[in-house]
């Protein structure tokens, strides 16, 4: 590597390379960061404080099904059984679910809750 050192009151101030050089040095860079990214993204995954997401989940919410019903069934959880983790009624769920009614912002939290959810926003089209 061809580089100029330049110099100020006696103490290296500046370096200047060929730009090939700096092209090959950022890109080592991006790759280091990349490979951190990937360790990072691996062990979240392998210590449970990040999830995969299947697709089938994600193109039902693209599609503009219920939130709260693509993530029950995704959590396979039955509506007795989320009604009771929020303490609601069955048929308070299932006109949440059908958009007959709106819940209530504790009602939304205790859900994100009940369906280990990051926000109220996973929870509304």
């Amino acid at each position: 590597m061809s580089v100029q050192i330049i110099n100020r009151e006696g103490k290296p101030e500046w370096a200047v390379l060929p730009y090939e050089e700096y092209l090959a040095l950022v890109e080592q860079v991006e790759l280091a960061e990349d490979i951190q990214d990937y360790d990072n993204a691996k062990a979240a995954l392998a210590n449970g404080s990040e999830e995969l997401i299947p697709s089938s989940v994600v193109f039902s919410l693209a599609r503009g099904d219920n939130p709260i019903r693509v993530w029950r069934e995704h959590r396979k959880l039955t509506q007795q059984q989320l009604a009771a983790q929020v303490s609601i009624s069955v048929p308070y769920l299932s006109q949440l679910e059908t958009g007959k009614r709106t819940a209530s912002l504790d009602v939304l939290t205790r859900m994100v809750t009940a369906l280990k959810l990051d926000a109220i926003d996973d929870l509304v089209n």
